[in-house]
């Protein structure tokens, strides 16, 4: 693992200049076909890591780009970035990306190069460091998500676009790998998981899997003063994805996983 290079210091220290809020129109409802693909990778997500977040990755950057405009020539953190795929397409659109993994051990054999051991709790940069703060299915791997999403925001500059998507708990997929038992409690759905693979269930419900909801976190957003909420939506639902975010009750379980677009206010 290397150290923060000289690039990260001075992204830290001189933090873009301010430019004027995009008002790009947002996009419009993802295609079956796009939703489709995805389904068929997070399917092969065990058997075929590369195939399968190489395709988020492109996906999630094309969706910072729809909200916020090209990401060539600016500084892009990834929280939580895991093995860098997120990291690394940015990079390739020309974006200083920079990784952020609190757990050494899903930066895997070959992370990018910079790629830094930090908590999302107390990042190593400067206040306004980021033109783009990303974090991709990260908040309900953490136990206080209102910390974790006012660190993002503290790092990201005036204007700029806070990228955060979580899988809610009460989503089909909300147990992660042994959903969608996870609806007749955690500690069951954990041990069907494991009687039926022979192996360990790698997340347990108060230790690295946590219940996050879109109702309370929606309002807790919606309350601060320092952001503005430019788009609450379903990350992968092929139509009407920004109404189902908008039916309480309903939301919890149609919504599989929530994408919220932020922008950091002046």
């Amino acid at each position: 693992m290397s150290a923060p290079g000289p690039r990260v210091r001075a992204a830290a220290g001189t933090p873009g200049a301010p430019r004027t809020a995009d008002r790009r129109t947002p996009p419009k409802d993802p295609s079956f076909r796009r939703s489709l693909a995805l389904f068929r990778a997070f399917m092969r997500e065990q058997d075929d890591p590369e195939t399968c977040y190489s395709l988020l990755a492109r996906d999630a950057a094309d969706q910072v780009e729809a909200y916020g405009g090209p990401i060539d020539g600016r500084t892009v953190v990834d929280i939580g970035g895991g093995g860098g795929y997120f990291t690394e397409e940015f990079r390739r659109r020309g974006a200083h990306g920079f990784l952020f993994e609190p757990d050494v051990r899903e930066l895997g054999p070959a992370p990018p190069e910079g790629a830094v051991v930090a908590d999302g709790y107390m990042l190593p940069l400067a206040d306004g460091s980021a033109d783009v703060c990303f974090s991709s299915n990260v908040l309900e791997h953490v136990d206080d998500p209102q910390t974790f999403l006012s660190e993002m925001i503290r790092v990201t500059r005036p204007g700029g676009l806070i990228y955060v998507s979580f899988t809610n708990w009460l989503s089909p997929w909300g147990g992660h790998e042994w959903a969608p038992w996870h609806y007749l409690g955690a500690a069951r759905a954990r041990a069907r998981y494991e009687r039926r693979t022979g192996r360990p269930a790698k997340h347990t419900l108060g230790e690295n899997l946590f219940a996050v909801h879109i109702g309370p976190t929606l309002r807790q957003v919606r309350a601060r003063t320092d952001v503005t909420v430019v788009s609450a939506r379903s990350r992968y639902w092929p139509f009407l994805a920004g109404a189902v975010t908008r039916v309480p009750g309903l939301r919890e379980f149609a919504t599989w996983n929530l994408l919220l677009i932020l922008r950091r206010c002046p």
